[in-house]
């Protein structure tokens, strides 16, 4: 997954970046208001993880509430991007401010990772409308939980941005995604992305998967096939 993490906490949003880097999440990183309304308004992502205590630019000083008026502004042009607040503002009428602003979810820190990394697949489920953390598709099981990958019961090993790969193509099924597309799902700002990375993980994932399990529509993308490969 593609995610904005809005956290101006310099220690704090460093190990979280790692963390899900780690899971094999491309992670954006801003520290302000005005720059998660820029990343928001020109971006998209899949899920935002947002602090409430923000400063309004890069020289000003944090506003308690400043977080909101990011959601705020996300929901009032209506976009619907999931979002999962941070904050250490644990108090019931704060949790009841955020979630009435338009969260998905509400974390209070300090939190474990593994917490947050199952309320990202959590809200992506709600947000997709699937019942559980599995994607499917041709005899291919992919398990957001667990990260675990089967062809017809056989478990299959793959890395993390194999594994980010596959899981962008088991989203849609059928829909081509450009290798800008699928870069976005890998590399978070600043990182140098490979000219041929993502040709290389396609190659790797059809030793592994079946050579027509990923098809190519040429000077465009790629896609699985809606139908299952003979």
């Amino acid at each position: 997954m593609r995610l904005l993490l809005v956290e101006d906490d310099r220690m704090i949003g460093q190990s979280l970046r790692l963390g899900l880097k780690q899971e094999g999440h491309a992670v954006d990183w801003v520290y302000d208001v005005a720059a998660a309304q820029a990343a928001l308004a020109a971006e998209q992502f899949d899920t935002v993880l947002l602090d409430l205590g923000l400063p309004l630019s890069a020289d000003g000083a944090a506003s308690a509430s400043a977080g909101l008026a990011v959601l705020r502004t996300l929901r009032g042009r209506g976009d619907a991007t999931p979002v999962i607040v941070l904050t250490a503002r644990d108090a019931l009428p704060d949790r009841v401010a955020g979630l009435d602003a338009g969260a998905d979810d509400y974390l209070v820190k300090p939190f474990d990772l593994d917490e947050l990394l199952a309320r990202i697949r959590a809200v992506a489920r709600r947000h997709a409308g699937r019942a559980d953390s599995r994607l499917g598709h041709a005899g291919v099981w992919l398990d957001l939980a667990t990260r675990e990958v089967s062809l017809h019961g056989q478990p299959v090993l793959l890395s993390a941005r194999e594994f980010a790969v596959l899981e962008a193509l088991l989203q849609r099924p059928g829909a081509v995604l450009t290798r800008a597309q699928l870069e976005d799902r890998l590399y978070g700002w600043g990182e140098a992305v490979e000219s041929n990375a993502v040709p290389v993980y396609i190659h790797q994932l059809r030793k592994k998967l079946g050579a027509d399990y990923i098809a190519s529509m040429r000077g465009v993308g790629y896609f699985l096939p809606k139908a299952a490969p003979p």
